[in-house]
Order: C-alpha cells, then sequence, then structure tokens
C-alpha cells in the first residue's frame, strides 16, 4: 500500500513542476510639437501600396483563460498573435482521486488561411516501476488515462522519433538538436519538488532532463518547427514487506509545440513563431493559486496515509472549495496591477526563449508602456500604446500612422 501510495504521489507533483520572460517622457509642449510635425511629415508623404502580412504584422495580445477552476474566469497566460488569426484552447482540471488528477492544458491557434498554425498539446505523464506485482496491480486498478499511461521511461529524441512524429502525421525530422539550457531549466523544476517527494517516504529521487527542438517536413510542402522536453523522475522506495527497495519511474513529457508553415516561408515562419514564443506571459497569482492547491492535496494525502484514514470525497470538495475561494480573492486583489506587471515582466519560460535564440537574435524595442522583446528580424517596430497591438515591418517607408490613418500608432526605440 505504502509503495502504491508513494506512486501517485509522485505523479501528482510532477504534475506540479509542469505547471510552474523606464521610458522618458516629455513635456506636453513638445509632444503637441512633435505631434504637429509627425502629422505634416505624415500629410507629405507620397501614397503608397503597404501590404499587411509583407510589409507588416499587426500583433494582437491573446488572454486563455481558465473557465473551470475558480467561480469566474480567470487568465491563465497571454501571448501574441498575428491580427486575424482563429484561436481555440482549454484550461483542463481532473480534481483528486480521479485518475491523472492535476492540471493540463492546450491551444491551437491558426492563419485565416490555414497556413500556418501553432498547436500546444496537452502535457502527458508516463510512469513505471521495477516491482511488476506493484506494476500490475497499478495498471488493473488504476490504469490509463488519455494523457496518464504505463510506458518504460524515455528520453526526449527518442520519444520524438518513437511517438511524437506519429501523433503529428508521420512527418520526416529533418533536424533534431539537443538543448542543453532546456536541460538545465527542467533541472532546476525538478530540484524545486525533490525535497518535498523525500517528505512522502521516498528513500532517494533523481531527475534526468531532455529537450529537443526539431525540424520536420510534411509530403503535401508544409514544414514545421517542433519543442519537446522530457523530465524523467526515478524514485527508491524501500519495500517494508522483505527489506528490499524498488524503483518507480515517471516521465513526464512536456511543452509539446508544433508551428506549422509553407515550406516556401520558411523565413517568414521563424519571425512569426519567434515572436509569438517570446511575447507568452504567465499569470504568476494564477500558477501560485493552483499550485498551493495541488500542494495541499498531496500533503493532505500523505497525511492520511500515514494515519490509515480514507481521503472522503467531501473532505476534498471542501479543500478545494476554500482553496479556490482565496484563490479567487487573491486573483481580485491583484487584477488591477496584472497589465503594468505584463508589460514589465521578461518571458518566464526558458524553453521558449532558448528555442528562438537557436533560430533568430531578439532586440529589445520600448514605448511609454514599458520594454518588449522583439526578433531582429524586423528592422522596425510600432505601437499604440496600450501593451496589446503592435506592428513590425523591414520596410524602412512603412508607418502605420499614415497608413492606418491613426496617430495613436508610435514608432518603439531600440534599447538594449
Amino acid at each position: 500500500m505504502k509503495e502504491r501510495f508513494s506512486l501517485l504521489l509522485l505523479i501528482s507533483l510532477s504534475q506540479f513542476l509542469l505547471t510552474n520572460c523606464t521610458g522618458q517622457s516629455s513635456n506636453s509642449n513638445k509632444q503637441s510639437t512633435t505631434t504637429q510635425k509627425k502629422q505634416a511629415t505624415t500629410e507629405q508623404k507620397p501614397p503608397q501600396n503597404f501590404i499587411e502580412g509583407k510589409d507588416y504584422t499587426v500583433f494582437d495580445r491573446v488572454r486563455i483563460m481558465d473557465k473551470q477552476g475558480f467561480t469566474q474566469p480567470v487568465e491563465a497566460y497571454s501571448l501574441l498573435l498575428p491580427k486575424g488569426w482563429k484561436q481555440q484552447g482549454e484550461i483542463m482540471w481532473t480534481m483528486p482521486g480521479q485518475i491523472c488528477a492535476g492540471n493540463n492544458a492546450w491551444l491551437k491557434a491558426s492563419s485565416p488561411d490555414n497556413k500556418y498554425s501553432l498547436d500546444f498539446l496537452p502535457n502527458q505523464i508516463m510512469s513505471w516501476m521495477t516491482n511488476q506485482q506493484l506494476l500490475q496491480w497499478n495498471m488493473a486498478n488504476q490504469g490509463n488515462s488519455k494523457y496518464c499511461t504505463f510506458n518504460q521511461p524515455i528520453g526526449a529524441e527518442q520519444y520524438l522519433r518513437s511517438g511524437f512524429v506519429q501523433e503529428l502525421g508521420n512527418p520526416q525530422i529533418v533536424k533534431a538538436e539537443s538543448n542543453s539550457a532546456v536541460v538545465t531549466e527542467l533541472q532546476n523544476l525538478f530540484q524545486k519538488g525533490k525535497a518535498e517527494l523525500m517528505q512522502y517516504g521516498a528513500a532517494d529521487v533523481q531527475g534526468y532532463a531532455s529537450a529537443v527542438n526539431a525540424e520536420v517536413k510534411w509530403n503535401d510542402g508544409t514544414e514545421g518547427f517542433v519543442i519537446l522536453g522530457v523530465m524523467v523522475y526515478e524514485t527508491t522506495i524501500a519495500n517494508t514487506y522483505n527489506g528490499t527497495y524498488d524503483k518507480t519511474f515517471t516521465t513526464a513529457i512536456t511543452k509539446k509545440t508544433v508551428f506549422k508553415y509553407p515550406a516556401v516561408e520558411k523565413e517568414k515562419a521563424k519571425s512569426l513563431f519567434a515572436v509569438i514564443m517570446a511575447s507568452m506571459r504567465s499569470n504568476t497569482a494564477y500558477n501560485d493559486a493552483i499550485n498551493n492547491f495541488w500542494r495541499q492535496v498531496r500533503q493532505d494525502k500523505n497525511r492520511v496515509h500515514w494515519e490509515k484514514i480514507k481521503l472522503m470525497d467531501e473532505q476534498t470538495k471542501q479543500m478545494g472549495e476554500r482553496a479556490v475561494a482565496q484563490g479567487n480573492q487573491r486573483l481580485k486583489d491583484m487584477d488591477s496591477q496584472m497589465r503594468t506587471w505584463e508589460a514589465k515582466q521578461s518571458s518566464q519560460d526558458k524553453m521558449h526563449t532558448d528555442f528562438i535564440k537557436t533560430i533568430r537574435e531578439v532586440e529589445n524595442f520600448r514605448d511609454e508602456t514599458g520594454k518588449y522583446e522583439m526578433v531582429s528580424g524586423y528592422d522596425h517596430a510600432w505601437s499604440r500604446g496600450d501593451g496589446t497591438s503592435f506592428v513590425l515591418s523591414d520596410n524602412p517607408n512603412f508607418d502605420p500612422a499614415f497608413v492606418f490613418k491613426d496617430q495613436q500608432w508610435k514608432q518603439m526605440k531600440k534599447v538594449n
């Protein structure tokens, strides 16, 4: 019983680890003079036919909401998508007491013509153990779910070649590279949770991280960028019945990202993908709320286990309601500060940042709302000063204030 329970705790904790990137202003007279000069300059420019998507790209910030875990929808994260892109996604909750309890998420976005698409696929958990009797018992009593299965541990590139490509329609792998920076990030996440695992009766816990960036090609002339990270948790558990030790393995497959594009537009695709991934902003208050909820679940499970008391569904429900109520109150308090924080926050997902740097360097641009990280593939950037709308272009003659007849558009300054 102790070994079975420790495995469930390990799976729960690994999901938790997966769940967890000053402008100058002038006086009003100077602003007025500058605006008048710019309007005069704009009116004097000869008419030109600028093409959106070719001479410039407009990005809008999309906010992904958790509609299940709280009494009202709460923002989980946000990212920039090109104007006009369709998107749908979900933050999924599997409550305590069910198979694969924890949080998961997915997102699918695509261009209006469906030539470009972005997929964030749900995380996956695979479990295995050296004690064959315990393995058979768990397989018979716990069973598989869509995102939690029983399989031996595997590395990132091996998983890409043996399983993920089938999930993607069997594209050809053109290039696959290990990402040492991502490996370091995954190991840091593991270290944060190791101490908690040890509290639940594990004799020893080891973590093995791997990550891969890949380029793939389909037979229909479509190509794609793939990101994939894998963390293997090896836990040694004392077998109190025979005095030996058993090992359990939990493989967490995370950051399953696929960006598809027409093969003839690879350079444009690199720029779009880099902007999207660099723009991701996590809601730290939201992350804290759900991490605290699942930490409390794990601690209560451990206490009940040692006291030989079953965890009742009603207790779990009450605990969840209290945690959600506290989280809701905290999220309300921080909502007014969210937009300012979002503009100032640097990208928190090093995996995204490191992948971006492998395909294109980045530049920083600033407007009155703060500093933003953009790819160096674009020489000029404009914003409307709302932290949401941006235009990027390589054309030195392009001016959105002139093209859109909207003086709210201001050119951003390139900064370090």
